[in-house]
């Protein structure tokens, strides 16, 4: 049975912050759910579609984050409650409906879960989606705890159903990821019946109007917050600094406090209502202390927005003497995590303190050790993974083109053609379908004197997200390049969570599979199929697809990622080294095995000089024995 959905009011429980999210979803009585996986929010869905059969709920992993909105947005037209969940980066892409329905409401409760990636950990960027809150004029909470989250998601559906409204919750990754005590509820035993009420027509108001009424509805909640009890202040009547802060800022900030031994000079006020803010209650406390300071992840939202209430707190009070300490003034970090360090960093700041959180002599030898014995360890590929050799092809065709052509990647585990696991082959950057989209902007420069080739890249995952309309596009344009998709059958970097050309659903039914190469030749493309596994084969293809210069031709690498590998199967090849072919530094190849082609199943022994097989980690897919210059990497039939 899963954590989740263990039936015991009362219970402290170990959770992850994700499974906080999905178990306070069942308690207050979620219906439906649908998320596109994105890391740090991926586990809220997948909790919730291990249980959906057995609570009775449907679960989905949709195509991109817009279309699980739109899908969550359905069950809670037809009165259910329903949640949908994403990364920071994928607001982005939803967030074209979120303008619109937060205009038309919502009637069975719906929660928005957006999970930030402070640190950008394992993202392109660390976007702080709180401003969409803001300009969208929906409600928005940051739980602090693990508990507090579990409390916060149930709350939010019943403000929704309160506002008929869209309520948003922002996790990070270290709510998200880490793990803490839970004490759980009961289980909602919610029976409601899906509708769509058609007698009441869709009758157009001028947006300006609903416009107002959104800011009408803000009102109302920004009332209900003032007695919010996820807001609270903890410390002394008049203290030296006040601390205003939210979501993580708020366990940093108390940990700090205590370190220091500042209950008694420092005093917290914590806000978990930030959107919106509840101004009477920050007005009030504003009067404390005439130093103010803003701890928060990532941006300054909290930050501007109270000195926005000062400011209009100043024109009636005499409060001209308050300073703000924070992200403004430099001393809290404009990017990254937010940390206990940083907090003490800057109350010592502020209040010109010594305080010494660390003992000199431990950071120094903790220093030493990390120069002497911790080896640098970039990202990289796992052994085995066709991506790899994909890139190793792609390169090789480059080169052999020799047209200065270029790689436009896309975001997913083959954005690692950044890194020398990817043999720096990237040479653009962006967001989902932004490879396939850059590409087809580059194949229509011909008539101003360009004539690279171009080289697009995407997973199968992202070919279904994003990429199918950038396609279409370069169709339609008749745009000059070639599109790769790396198909590993999985939407590996996430979790392995299944897409539509997998033929099988988040609840693990079985459904049809949706065939990427009959969707391109459907478009009208031209589209190549073949094994990345056999290098030679794939950079002879590559190498004269190259060629065409009349339109958009689609090649599709496809070879399952080695991490699926059934248990028990066996691997292609056994691999070994042929020691008297392997001459080392005498070879000329100055280490390509190992230094270039850097696959972890292929190892340098300093001592022998000569490369060897680490047969734990590899996987036998064979590619080595084609990239070794004097074929000294044998593989035989397993």
């Amino acid at each position: 049975m899963s954590v989740i959905t263990l039936d015991c009011p009362g219970k402290t429980v170990l959770m992850m912050g994700n499974e906080a999210i999905a178990r306070g979803a069942l308690e207050a009585g979620v219906m439906v759910a649908a998320a596109y996986p994105g890391t740090p929010s991926s586990e809220i869905i997948g909790s919730l579609s291990k249980v959906a059969k057995e609570r009775d709920i449907y679960v989905e992993w949709s195509v991109n984050e817009k279309v699980a909105l739109e899908v969550a947005a359905a069950a809670s037209m037809s009165g259910l409650r329903s949640l949908a969940a994403m990364k920071q980066n994928g607001l982005n892409v939803a967030c074209d409906y979120l303008f619109a329905l937060n205009l038309t409401g919502t009637k069975g409760g719906m929660v928005l879960v957006v999970c930030d990636d402070p640190g950008a950990h394992s993202s392109s960027n660390e976007e702080d989606t709180r401003a969409f809150a803001r300009m969208a004029d929906i409600p928005l909470l940051e739980p602090s705890s693990f508990q507090e989250t579990k409390e916060m998601v149930q709350y939010a559906f019943e403000l929704s159903e309160k506002l008929k409204s869209i309520v948003m919750l922002r996790g990070v990754t270290r709510i998200s990821h880490a793990r803490g005590n839970v004490t759980l509820g009961e289980l909602s035993k919610r029976e409601t019946k899906a509708s769509f009420d058609t007698s009441m027509p869709f009758t157009y108001a001028p947006p300006q109007k609903k416009h107002a009424q959104l800011h009408e509805k803000m009102k109302v909640v920004q009332g209900m917050f003032e007695s919010s009890d996820f807001n609270g202040y903890q410390g002394p009547e008049k203290p030296e600094i006040m601390i205003i802060t939210s979501g993580t800022g708020i366990s940093y900030s108390k940990e700090a406090v205590e370190l220091m031994g500042l209950e008694s000079r420092v005093g917290i006020l914590k806000i978990g209502t930030t959107w919106p803010l509840p101004e009477k209650l920050i007005s009030d406390h504003l009067q404390r202390s005439q130093k103010i300071m803003i701890v928060e992840e990532v941006d300054p939202f909290l930050e501007l927005n109270v000195k926005e209430i000062w400011v209009d707190l100043a024109t009636t009070q005499s409060l001209t003497q308050t300073t703000f300490f924070g992200k403004r003034s430099g001393h809290m970090p404009i990017t990254g995590e937010m940390t206990i360090d940083k907090v003490i960093e800057g109350i010592k700041s502020v209040l010109g303190l010594t305080y010494g959180y660390r003992n000199e002599d431990y950071v120094d030898r903790g220093e030493k050790i990390r120069e002497e014995l911790v080896c640098e360890r970039g990202l990289g590929f796992c052994p085995g993974c066709p991506h790899r050799a994909s890139y190793w092809s792609i390169k090789s065709a480059i080169k052999l083109d020799d047209q200065e052509g270029f790689l436009n990647p896309d975001i997913g585990c083959y954005a690692l053609a950044r890194t020398a696991s990817g043999f720096f082959l990237s040479k653009t950057g962006g967001a989902m379908g932004s490879g396939t989209g850059l590409a087809s902007g580059f194949g229509k420069l011909r008539q101003f004197g360009f004539d690279q080739s171009v080289i697009s890249v995407c997973g199968d995952s992202t070919f279904f997200h994003a990429a199918m309309p950038a396609l279409i596009n370069a169709k339609y344009s008749n745009s000059n390049f070639l599109m790769c998709i790396l198909d590993n059958s999985a939407t590996a970097m996430t979790g392995f969570q299944p897409h539509a050309g997998i033929g099988k659903t988040a609840m693990g039914d079985p459904s049809a599979v949706v065939d990427i190469e009959s969707v391109v030749r459907a478009m009208g493309i031209n589209v190549v199929v073949k094994d990345p596994f056999n290098v030679q084969d794939t950079t002879d293809t590559i190498t004269n697809l190259l060629q065409n210069k009349n339109g958009v031709t689609v090649l599709i690498l496809k070879q399952k990622c080695v991490l699926t590998r059934a248990k028990g199967e066996k691997a292609p090849f056994r691999m070994y080294i042929d020691a008297e072919k392997c001459v080392g530094q005498s070879c000329g190849c100055n280490q390509l095995c190992t230094r270039i082609f850097r696959c972890p199943g292929i190892f340098w022994n300093n001592e022998s000089g000569k490369a060897e097989i680490n047969m734990v980690t590899c996987t036998g897919c064979g590619v080595c024995a084609d990239v070794c210059p004097n074929s000294a990497i044998i593989k035989e039939e397993a």
